[in-house]
C-alpha cells in the first residue's frame, strides 16, 4: 500500500512542479539584468536586491535544466538554461578562470570575487546538468573543463588532499563544498565521460572514508582542522542528520557510477539519520554524535534530502516501511514547507515557529531534485 501511496505522490510532484514551481520562477524568479534573483518575499512576489550570489545562478541555472529534461515547456526552459550558462562562464568569471561569489544585481560585474569552492562546485553541476538539456551542451562542457583546470591549479591541497574552500585558505576545513564537488564530479561523469572526472569523484570519495568519518561512530563530520584531524569543540561533537542522508544518495549514485555495491557505511549514515527523525518524520538541523537534539530546527533542505535517502533504500530493499517513511517526507515538505503557488517556507525553529522572512531561491534546487528522483523511482 506504501508503495501505491508513493505512486501518487510522484504524481503530485510533477504537478507542483509544472504547475507551481518552474512557472513561479520563470516569471517573477528572473530580474530586468536577465539574472536569477536572489529572493522571493513570503507572498511570492520579487525583493529588492544589491546583489546575487553565483550559487544561485547555479542552481537555478540547474532547477531549468531539471525542467527542460523532465518535459516543461521545452523552448522556455532551454533558453533560461542558456541564460544561466552565459551567466556561469562569462559575467561570473574571474581573470584567473575561478568564478567569484556575488554578482551586483544589475549585472555590471563582481559585487564579491573572493572565490568560493561551494560556488565552484555548483557552477560545476549546473554545467553538467545543462550540458544534457540543451540540445547542444559542447558550450557548457568546455566550460566546465576550464573551470576545473582553475580549480586544480588555483585550489588543490596536494598535501592534505581535497581542495581549498576559499582564497586565502580558510583556519578550518569543511566537508560540504567537497560534498557538492563530488555531486558535480559524478554529473560530469556522465555527461562527459571521456573527461576523467572519475577519477576526482573517487578522491572525494578516499576523502570521505579516511578523513570525513574519522570521528566517533563512523559518522559524517562537518568541520575539520586544516590536516583534516579533528576538529575542536563542538565541531567534532555536532552532526547534520540532512547531509548523513544526502552522503547516502551520493554514494548510491558513485557506486552506480563504478558499477559496484554500495558502500555499507551507507547503510549506517542512513540508520543513523533516520533515527534522529523527529516522532512526525521530520529532520533536525543539528544532533550530537548520540542523536540527541542540538538544534531542533528544521529546514526544507534536510526533509528533501531526507526523501532522497528513503528512496535510495527503497529501490535496494523493496521495503513497504521505507515506502512509507519516503511518503512521510514527502508529507512534510508539501504540507509543511511548500506553498502551493510554488514557493517554500523554507526554516522552522526548534518550537515549530517560523523563522524564514522571504523564500530563497537557492531552495530550489533541494526540491527540485528531490522530486526529480521520486517521479524518476516511481516511473521506473
Amino acid at each position: 500500500m506504501s508503495k501505491s501511496a508513493l505512486r501518487r505522490r510522484a504524481k503530485e510532484a510533477r504537478h507542483w512542479l509544472f504547475e507551481a514551481c518552474f512557472p513561479l520562477w520563470s516569471e517573477r524568479g528572473i530580474s530586468e539584468s536577465g539574472l536569477f534573483r536572489e529572493m522571493l518575499s513570503l507572498d511570492h512576489m520579487p525583493v529588492a536586491e544589491e546583489f546575487t550570489r553565483v550559487r544561485v545562478q547555479a542552481r537555478q541555472t540547474f532547477v531549468f535544466a531539471q525542467a527542460a529534461l523532465l518535459g516543461w515547456k521545452p523552448d522556455t526552459a532551454r533558453d533560461l538554461v542558456e541564460q544561466g550558462v552565459r551567466t556561469l562562464s562569462g559575467l561570473a568569471r574571474r581573470e584567473d578562470g575561478l568564478v567569484g561569489h556575488s554578482i551586483k544585481a544589475d549585472a555590471s560585474g563582481f559585487a564579491d570575487d573572493r572565490p568560493d569552492l561551494y560556488d565552484l562546485a555548483f557552477t560545476l553541476y549546473a554545467l553538467a546538468v545543462s550540458s544534457q538539456a540543451l540540445e547542444d551542451g559542447s558550450g557548457a562542457i568546455a566550460s566546465a573543463r576550464a573551470l576545473l583546470d582553475a580549480l586544480d591549479r588555483r585550489l588543490k591541497d596536494r598535501t592534505n588532499g581535497g581542495y581549498a574552500e576559499t582564497l586565502p585558505p580558510p583556519s578550518r576545513r569543511s566537508q560540504n563544498p567537497h560534498m557538492h564537488l563530488l555531486e558535480a564530479s559524478l554529473a560530469l561523469h556522465r555527461a562527459d565521460p571521456e573527461g576523467g572526472h572519475l577519477a576526482r569523484a573517487t578522491h572525494l570519495i578516499t576523502l570521505f572514508h579516511e578523513k570525513f568519518t574519522a570521528g566517533p561512530g563512523g559518522l559524517l563530520g562537518e568541520v575539520f582542522a586544516p590536516d583534516w584531524s579533528e576538529g575542536p569543540g563542538d565541531a567534532a561533537r555536532i552532526v547534520e542528520p540532512g547531509h548523513q542522508f544526502e552522503w547516502v544518495w551520493l554514494l548510491n549514485t558513485y557506486a552506480e557510477a563504478i558499477g559496484e555495491p554500495m558502500a555499507p557505511i551507507a547503510g549506517r549514515l542512513y540508520s543513523f539519520a533516520a533515527s534522529t527523525l523527529d516522532e512526525d518524520g521530520r529532520a533536525l538541523l543539528e544532533v550530537s554524535r548520540e542523536g540527541i537534539p542540538h538544534d531542533a530546527g528544521r529546514r526544507s533542505w534536510s526533509q528533501s534530502e531526507a526523501l532522497k535517502a528513503h528512496l535510495v533504500m527503497l529501490e535496494m530493499t523493496n521495503d513497504d516501511a521505507i515506502a512509507a517513511a519516503a511518503c512521510q517526507s514527502f508529507d512534510i515538505l508539501m504540507d509543511e514547507h511548500l506553498t502551493p503557488e510554488g514557493g517554500w517556507i523554507e526554516q522552522y525553529d526548534g518550537d515549530g515557529h517560523i523563522v524564514s522572512t522571504t523564500m530563497p531561491a537557492s531552495t530550489g534546487y533541494h526540491v527540485a531534485l528531490a522530486f526529480s528522483e521520486l517521479i524518476r523511482v516511481m516511473d521506473a
